[in-house]
């Protein structure tokens, strides 16, 4: 990464915010557990709790803050003296802890939440930080429901908790009301009036209500922020939170619009997205984006024949980039034959034209039927579409034993009269989606070929 690139601090508030989730609650050693998966993601803070919330969550709050040593460990607290007493005593043996404090500041919420006045609220807010700042060096500080907020007031707020002390400006886009061009102005506003801004942090906290949670962070990032606060899968309150990995992979994979940096080792991204599936029995959306099981699947013929020549046809990133194992081509109506004759061979089996044809004609009507084709359904088509006879001239070319072991398939003992000669495929350096090498070919037919594999995948 060059030097001109600006580093991103990845605030990760899975066991916060992301835990808030309905049915995502975790107990002590699961949180402690996804903690260090969080630690060799790389992740720069972990908020692991909210001290105050129940004896459970201090007590996992505490035992990260012993455990885990390289990131800062953040605790939750409202602005008033037992929660932040409380997170301190939570947080005190970490080698680098937070208190991160929030006070609502928008109208309706000071109406009809908290009751108090704007007054008041600049004056809790302000008390709130000095007693944390007396407590610990690190103190962040969000004015809940940022957006909705009325700037004046907001950079109001702002000017008291900074000099109050606070080391980071979080800006939380509390229930997902913003887009990201308001919101990269509402940075740049803050930028401008508060001030002591160039002595902290800003941070950017965004909710996914109209789906653009990483929309907005990345625009705040654009304007300014310095942080980003987000969650594996993109859990949280109602429609959750930021995702890690879209807004760590959109500055991974587009440098040239976000030359930005983080610390994330984006190699752990898919692991950490799986323990966090397992801990709280919630699954991912399977074309979510970055960790689905779809992510790097691919069925419509066209996509394959792409994917199978060069993967970069239809893949911005490498699956092994972000810790999955590798892409998938899925055998389905939409199809072609190229992915269908290579899965056949990576079954031990090898086809000329003609045979090819046939199969793949008995293989979209069983498609059609079943969705997806296991590898089991289709050794059965094989089996019953060219069943060996005297008469006839099998079209199967079983493939040489030490090949066939390769993919765990026995090579087919039913005799075979002897076959026209294979063309090999030449050896080169570049592979496809199975691994396999990339076959090169010159002559006019395989182009025929391939225009029509084309068509037949729309």
């Amino acid at each position: 990464m060059s030097a001109e690139r600006a580093r991103v601090t990845v605030f990760d508030t899975t066991l916060r915010d992301g835990e808030q989730s309905p049915g995502c609650s975790m107990n002590h050693q699961e949180k402690l557990r996804l903690a260090h998966q969080l630690d060799r993601l790389g992740v720069d803070v972990i908020e692991a709790g909210f001290p105050i919330a129940s004896d459970g969550d201090f007590e996992a709050v505490k035992a990260i803050a012993a455990v885990v040593r390289r990131p800062i460990i953040a605790g939750l607290a409202r602005a008033c003296h037992p929660d932040i007493e409380r997170a301190w005593e939570a947080l005190k043996h970490a080698a680098h802890p937070r208190i991160h404090v929030f006070l609502a500041t928008s109208d309706i919420h000071l109406q009809y939440k908290l009751r108090i006045t704007r007054d008041q609220c600049v004056t809790q807010a302000r008390d709130a930080v000095r007693f944390a700042k007396s407590l610990c060096d690190d103190v962040e500080f969000s004015p809940e429901d940022a957006t909705r907020t009325d700037p004046e007031f907001l950079c109001r707020v702002l000017d008291a908790v900074v000099e109050a002390g606070a080391t980071t400006l979080n800006i939380p886009d509390t229930v997902g009301y913003t887009v990201p061009a308001e919101f990269g102005e509402l940075i740049a506003t803050i930028r401008k009036r508060v001030k002591g801004i160039e002595k902290v942090t800003i941070s950017a906290h965004c909710h996914n209500d109209l789906g653009m949670a990483v929309a907005n962070a990345l625009a705040a990032v654009a304007a300014g922020a310095r942080q980003v606060e987000c969650t594996i899968n993109g859990i949280g309150e109602r429609a959750g939170n930021a995702s890690l990995e879209e807004i760590v992979m959109a500055m991974r994979t587009r440098p040239d619009r976000y030359p930005y940096e983080t610390g994330v080792a984006t190699e752990q991204i898919f692991a950490a997205s799986q323990m966090l599936s397992e801990i709280t029995g919630v699954a991912v959306q399977p074309n979510k984006a970055i960790i689905g099981r779809n992510a790097f699947a691919h069925e419509a013929g066209i996509h394959q024949d792409g994917m199978l020549k060069n993967p970069l046809t239809y893949e911005i990133m490498t699956p092994k980039s972000v810790g999955v194992p590798d892409s998938k081509l899925v055998l389905g109506k939409h199809s072609g034959r190229h992915a269908l004759g290579m899965r056949c061979e990576q079954l031990g089996y090898q086809f000329d034209r003609r045979a090819l044809d046939d199969i793949y004609r008995r293989f979209v009507r069983l498609a059609d039927k079943i969705k997806h084709v296991e590898d089991h359904h289709l050794l059965e088509l094989i089996r019953d579409t060219h069943k060996p006879a005297a008469s006839a001239t099998p079209l199967i070319e079983p493939i040489p034993a030490e090949q066939a072991a390769a993919v765990n398939v026995p090579t087919p003992s039913v005799p075979v009269p002897e076959p026209e000669p294979a063309r090999p495929f030449p050896v080169v350096s570049a592979t496809n989606a199975f691994g396999l090498p990339l076959p090169v070919h010159a002559d006019p037919h395989h182009e025929q070929t391939q225009q029509e594999d084309y068509l037949w995948g729309v």
